[in-house]
Protein backbone atom coordinates (compact mmCIF):
# COMPACT_ATOMS: atom_id res chain seq x y z
CA UNK A 1 0.00 0.00 0.00
CA UNK A 2 2.94 2.86 0.87
CA UNK A 3 4.54 1.59 -2.60
CA UNK A 4 0.88 2.45 -4.34
CA UNK A 5 0.22 5.79 -2.38
CA UNK A 6 3.80 6.77 -3.65
CA UNK A 7 3.50 6.36 -6.78
CA UNK A 8 0.50 8.72 -6.73
CA UNK A 9 2.13 11.08 -5.42
CA UNK A 10 5.36 11.17 -7.57
CA UNK A 11 2.43 11.38 -10.50
CA UNK A 12 0.49 14.40 -8.70
CA UNK A 13 4.16 16.00 -8.30
CA UNK A 14 4.99 15.55 -11.81
CA UNK A 15 1.89 16.98 -13.39
CA UNK A 16 2.57 19.86 -11.07
CA UNK A 17 5.63 20.49 -12.59
CA UNK A 18 8.04 19.98 -9.88
CA UNK A 19 10.76 18.66 -12.02
CA UNK A 20 13.26 20.66 -9.68
CA UNK A 21 15.17 18.62 -7.18
CA UNK A 22 15.90 20.25 -3.72
CA UNK A 23 19.90 20.70 -3.16
CA UNK A 24 21.43 17.44 -1.90
CA UNK A 25 19.22 15.23 -3.90
CA UNK A 26 19.31 13.70 -7.13
CA UNK A 27 15.54 14.32 -8.16
CA UNK A 28 15.23 10.37 -7.82
CA UNK A 29 13.05 9.66 -4.86
CA UNK A 30 13.38 5.85 -5.09
CA UNK A 31 16.23 4.96 -6.16
CA UNK A 32 18.10 4.90 -2.40
CA UNK A 33 15.57 2.58 -0.57
CA UNK A 34 16.75 -1.02 -0.01
CA UNK A 35 15.49 -3.99 -1.65
CA UNK A 36 12.50 -5.45 -0.01
CA UNK A 37 13.91 -8.97 1.64
CA UNK A 38 12.95 -12.09 0.01
CA UNK A 39 9.85 -13.81 1.00
CA UNK A 40 11.13 -16.76 3.30
CA UNK A 41 8.45 -19.91 3.48
CA UNK A 42 8.14 -21.76 7.39
CA UNK A 43 10.12 -24.77 8.36
CA UNK A 44 9.17 -26.19 11.31
CA UNK A 45 12.42 -27.40 13.34
CA UNK A 46 13.39 -30.46 14.52
CA UNK A 47 13.95 -31.48 18.11
CA UNK A 48 10.69 -29.99 19.09
CA UNK A 49 7.81 -31.39 21.09
CA UNK A 50 4.11 -30.49 20.65
CA UNK A 51 0.80 -30.93 22.93
CA UNK A 52 -1.01 -32.44 20.14
CA UNK A 53 -1.39 -34.96 17.35
CA UNK A 54 -1.38 -33.51 14.63
CA UNK A 55 -2.05 -34.81 10.74
CA UNK A 56 -1.42 -31.81 8.83
CA UNK A 57 1.35 -29.37 9.16
CA UNK A 58 -0.77 -25.86 9.69
CA UNK A 59 1.71 -23.22 10.10
CA UNK A 60 -1.24 -21.43 12.43
CA UNK A 61 -0.93 -25.02 14.48
CA UNK A 62 2.53 -24.82 15.24
CA UNK A 63 2.98 -24.40 18.66
CA UNK A 64 6.19 -26.19 19.69
CA UNK A 65 7.18 -26.71 23.58
CA UNK A 66 9.61 -27.64 25.43
CA UNK A 67 10.16 -31.43 25.40
CA UNK A 68 10.73 -31.21 29.61
CA UNK A 69 7.19 -29.82 29.37
CA UNK A 70 4.01 -32.15 28.74
CA UNK A 71 3.97 -32.99 25.09
CA UNK A 72 2.62 -35.89 23.43
CA UNK A 73 4.54 -35.73 20.28
CA UNK A 74 8.13 -34.90 19.58
CA UNK A 75 9.75 -34.24 15.78
CA UNK A 76 12.80 -35.94 15.52
CA UNK A 77 13.78 -35.01 11.92
CA UNK A 78 12.92 -32.50 9.25
CA UNK A 79 13.75 -33.59 5.76
CA UNK A 80 13.43 -31.87 2.26
CA UNK A 81 11.62 -33.35 -0.95
CA UNK A 82 13.51 -32.49 -3.75
CA UNK A 83 13.69 -33.68 -7.19
CA UNK A 84 11.08 -35.89 -8.99
CA UNK A 85 9.30 -35.80 -5.46
CA UNK A 86 8.79 -32.07 -4.96
CA UNK A 87 7.31 -31.37 -8.80
CA UNK A 88 3.85 -32.46 -7.74
CA UNK A 89 0.70 -29.55 -7.64
CA UNK A 90 -0.24 -30.60 -3.87
CA UNK A 91 1.61 -32.80 -0.88
CA UNK A 92 2.24 -36.35 -1.35
CA UNK A 93 -0.51 -38.72 -1.88
CA UNK A 94 -1.14 -42.01 -0.28
CA UNK A 95 0.81 -44.53 -2.37
CA UNK A 96 3.22 -41.28 -3.76
CA UNK A 97 6.86 -42.12 -4.40
CA UNK A 98 7.65 -39.15 -2.71
CA UNK A 99 5.36 -40.51 0.46
CA UNK A 100 7.00 -43.56 0.58
CA UNK A 101 10.95 -41.20 0.08
CA UNK A 102 9.71 -39.50 2.88
CA UNK A 103 8.85 -42.36 5.15
CA UNK A 104 12.07 -44.53 4.46
CA UNK A 105 13.96 -41.40 5.77
CA UNK A 106 11.87 -40.60 8.53
CA UNK A 107 12.66 -44.41 9.35
CA UNK A 108 16.06 -44.21 9.18
CA UNK A 109 16.57 -40.74 11.56
CA UNK A 110 13.90 -41.57 13.90
CA UNK A 111 16.10 -45.33 14.01
CA UNK A 112 19.10 -43.54 14.91
CA UNK A 113 17.65 -40.98 17.10
CA UNK A 114 15.74 -43.55 19.18
CA UNK A 115 18.98 -46.05 19.55
CA UNK A 116 16.93 -48.89 17.89
CA UNK A 117 14.04 -49.59 15.63
CA UNK A 118 11.13 -47.64 16.45
CA UNK A 119 9.20 -50.90 15.80
CA UNK A 120 11.04 -52.51 18.85
CA UNK A 121 9.20 -50.39 21.54
CA UNK A 122 6.00 -48.69 22.52
CA UNK A 123 6.49 -45.47 19.90
CA UNK A 124 4.78 -44.30 17.30
CA UNK A 125 5.92 -42.95 14.00
CA UNK A 126 4.12 -40.87 11.97
CA UNK A 127 5.50 -38.27 8.56
CA UNK A 128 3.99 -34.93 8.62
CA UNK A 129 3.23 -33.06 5.49
CA UNK A 130 2.40 -29.16 4.74
CA UNK A 131 -0.55 -28.07 4.33
CA UNK A 132 -2.17 -27.97 0.58
CA UNK A 133 -2.10 -24.20 0.82
CA UNK A 134 1.85 -24.61 2.28
CA UNK A 135 2.51 -26.59 -0.19
CA UNK A 136 1.41 -24.84 -2.91
CA UNK A 137 3.34 -21.70 -1.34
CA UNK A 138 6.47 -23.37 -1.93
CA UNK A 139 6.82 -25.36 0.93
CA UNK A 140 8.60 -28.84 0.50
CA UNK A 141 9.57 -30.33 4.18
CA UNK A 142 8.43 -33.38 5.90
CA UNK A 143 8.21 -33.35 9.81
CA UNK A 144 9.26 -37.12 11.10
CA UNK A 145 6.83 -37.48 14.61
CA UNK A 146 7.01 -40.13 17.34
CA UNK A 147 4.98 -40.58 20.35
CA UNK A 148 5.04 -43.06 23.01
CA UNK A 149 2.07 -45.64 22.61
CA UNK A 150 0.35 -46.68 25.38
CA UNK A 151 0.48 -50.19 24.33
CA UNK A 152 0.88 -52.93 21.60
CA UNK A 153 -2.60 -52.84 21.12
CA UNK A 154 -3.46 -49.03 22.15
CA UNK A 155 -1.90 -46.61 19.67
CA UNK A 156 -3.28 -43.57 22.00
CA UNK A 157 -0.08 -41.30 22.86
CA UNK A 158 0.61 -40.76 26.37
CA UNK A 159 1.69 -37.43 27.53
CA UNK A 160 5.39 -37.58 28.59
CA UNK A 161 8.31 -34.78 29.91
CA UNK A 162 11.39 -35.90 28.79
CA UNK A 163 12.88 -36.55 25.08
CA UNK A 164 12.36 -39.64 23.60
CA UNK A 165 16.11 -39.46 22.14
CA UNK A 166 18.06 -43.01 22.93
CA UNK A 167 14.71 -44.19 24.44
CA UNK A 168 15.19 -47.29 22.94
CA UNK A 169 19.31 -47.82 23.08
CA UNK A 170 19.14 -49.60 26.22
CA UNK A 171 17.91 -52.80 26.32
CA UNK A 172 16.08 -52.55 29.36
CA UNK A 173 14.34 -49.50 28.60
CA UNK A 174 10.24 -49.83 29.71
CA UNK A 175 9.60 -49.10 26.24
CA UNK A 176 10.75 -51.57 25.04
CA UNK A 177 8.85 -55.04 23.56
CA UNK A 178 9.72 -58.12 25.90
CA UNK A 179 6.90 -60.74 26.94
CA UNK A 180 3.63 -60.71 26.07
CA UNK A 181 0.86 -63.65 27.46
CA UNK A 182 -1.66 -63.56 24.13
CA UNK A 183 -5.51 -63.34 24.49
CA UNK A 184 -6.93 -66.23 22.41
CA UNK A 185 -10.21 -65.53 20.85
CA UNK A 186 -10.54 -68.95 19.10
CA UNK A 187 -7.55 -68.82 16.39
CA UNK A 188 -7.05 -65.08 16.59
CA UNK A 189 -5.22 -63.08 18.98
CA UNK A 190 -7.52 -60.39 20.37
CA UNK A 191 -5.01 -58.75 22.59
CA UNK A 192 -1.55 -59.45 23.82
CA UNK A 193 -0.73 -58.43 27.47
CA UNK A 194 3.13 -57.20 28.11
CA UNK A 195 4.22 -58.89 31.12
CA UNK A 196 7.61 -59.64 32.88
CA UNK A 197 9.63 -62.49 31.29
CA UNK A 198 10.14 -63.79 34.48
CA UNK A 199 6.59 -63.90 34.99
CA UNK A 200 4.34 -67.24 33.22
CA UNK A 201 3.97 -65.87 29.49
CA UNK A 202 3.57 -67.42 26.24
CA UNK A 203 5.23 -64.96 23.28
CA UNK A 204 8.03 -62.53 23.26
CA UNK A 205 8.82 -59.76 20.51
CA UNK A 206 11.81 -60.60 18.37
CA UNK A 207 12.02 -58.24 16.01
CA UNK A 208 10.87 -56.32 12.77
CA UNK A 209 10.44 -58.12 9.40
CA UNK A 210 10.55 -55.59 6.84
CA UNK A 211 8.50 -57.11 3.43
CA UNK A 212 8.72 -56.65 0.17
CA UNK A 213 7.79 -53.79 -1.64
CA UNK A 214 4.89 -55.16 -3.12
CA UNK A 215 0.97 -53.85 -3.15
CA UNK A 216 -0.82 -54.80 -0.12
CA UNK A 217 -2.94 -57.53 -1.69
CA UNK A 218 0.28 -59.48 -2.96
CA UNK A 219 1.35 -59.04 1.07
CA UNK A 220 -1.84 -59.97 2.63
CA UNK A 221 -2.32 -62.80 0.07
CA UNK A 222 1.28 -64.21 0.95
CA UNK A 223 1.41 -65.48 4.34
CA UNK A 224 3.75 -67.72 3.86
CA UNK A 225 6.19 -65.20 2.92
CA UNK A 226 5.60 -63.74 6.49
CA UNK A 227 5.66 -66.67 8.04
CA UNK A 228 9.55 -67.38 6.77
CA UNK A 229 10.40 -63.90 7.80
CA UNK A 230 8.87 -63.93 11.13
CA UNK A 231 10.76 -67.60 11.66
CA UNK A 232 13.73 -66.39 10.30
CA UNK A 233 13.93 -64.05 12.98
CA UNK A 234 12.70 -66.20 16.02
CA UNK A 235 15.69 -68.55 14.67
CA UNK A 236 18.46 -65.69 14.95
CA UNK A 237 16.76 -64.74 18.13
CA UNK A 238 16.83 -67.69 19.91
CA UNK A 239 20.12 -69.52 18.83
CA UNK A 240 18.47 -72.22 16.87
CA UNK A 241 18.74 -73.40 12.90
CA UNK A 242 16.25 -71.86 10.78
CA UNK A 243 15.28 -75.31 9.67
CA UNK A 244 14.33 -76.34 13.21
CA UNK A 245 12.85 -73.51 14.72
CA UNK A 246 9.67 -74.43 13.42
CA UNK A 247 9.14 -77.45 14.95
CA UNK A 248 10.00 -76.03 17.96
CA UNK A 249 7.50 -72.52 18.32
CA UNK A 250 4.65 -70.58 16.66
CA UNK A 251 4.39 -67.31 15.70
CA UNK A 252 2.39 -64.19 16.17
CA UNK A 253 2.86 -61.21 13.99
CA UNK A 254 1.17 -58.04 13.70
CA UNK A 255 0.96 -56.76 10.01
CA UNK A 256 0.71 -52.66 8.94
CA UNK A 257 -2.81 -51.59 8.03
CA UNK A 258 -3.22 -50.89 4.29
CA UNK A 259 -3.26 -47.00 4.75
CA UNK A 260 -0.04 -47.56 6.88
CA UNK A 261 1.67 -49.77 3.92
CA UNK A 262 0.24 -46.94 1.36
CA UNK A 263 2.72 -44.81 3.18
CA UNK A 264 5.86 -46.39 2.77
CA UNK A 265 5.36 -49.07 6.24
CA UNK A 266 6.88 -52.32 5.16
CA UNK A 267 7.40 -53.93 8.92
CA UNK A 268 5.76 -56.89 10.75
CA UNK A 269 5.91 -57.44 14.16
CA UNK A 270 6.92 -60.74 14.74
CA UNK A 271 6.26 -63.09 18.12
CA UNK A 272 7.47 -66.59 18.98
CA UNK A 273 4.88 -68.21 20.76
CA UNK A 274 4.53 -71.66 22.32
CA UNK A 275 1.26 -72.96 23.27
CA UNK A 276 2.28 -76.28 25.25
CA UNK A 277 3.53 -74.91 28.52
CA UNK A 278 4.78 -71.57 30.17
CA UNK A 279 7.47 -69.64 30.02
CA UNK A 280 9.54 -67.76 32.95
CA UNK A 281 12.70 -66.53 31.03
CA UNK A 282 13.27 -64.57 27.95
CA UNK A 283 14.23 -67.15 25.12
CA UNK A 284 16.75 -64.72 23.76
CA UNK A 285 19.54 -66.63 23.01
CA UNK A 286 18.37 -69.70 24.82
CA UNK A 287 19.57 -71.85 22.21
CA UNK A 288 17.80 -75.42 21.57
CA UNK A 289 17.54 -76.48 25.41
CA UNK A 290 15.34 -73.28 25.55
CA UNK A 291 12.50 -74.16 23.56
CA UNK A 292 9.88 -77.27 23.81
CA UNK A 293 10.56 -80.14 21.26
Amino acid sequence: MKRVTLCATLVALTLAGCATAPAGTDGDLVDDWAPLAAATGFTPEAGTCHPTVTEVGYRSAYAPTPCDRPHVVETLHVGTLTGADATDSRPPEAGSAARQTAYATCEREVNQALGADWRSGRIGLSVIFPSRAGWEGGFRWFRCDVSEEQSLDDPSAVSRTASLVDALKKGDSPLRHTCFEPVLDDDHVAEMTPVACTEKHHAEFVGAWTAPDTDYADFQRNEDRTSKGCLKLIAEYVGVPRSDVEYRTGYIYYEPLEEQWLTGARGVWCFLWVDDRNLTRSMKDAGKAGLPR
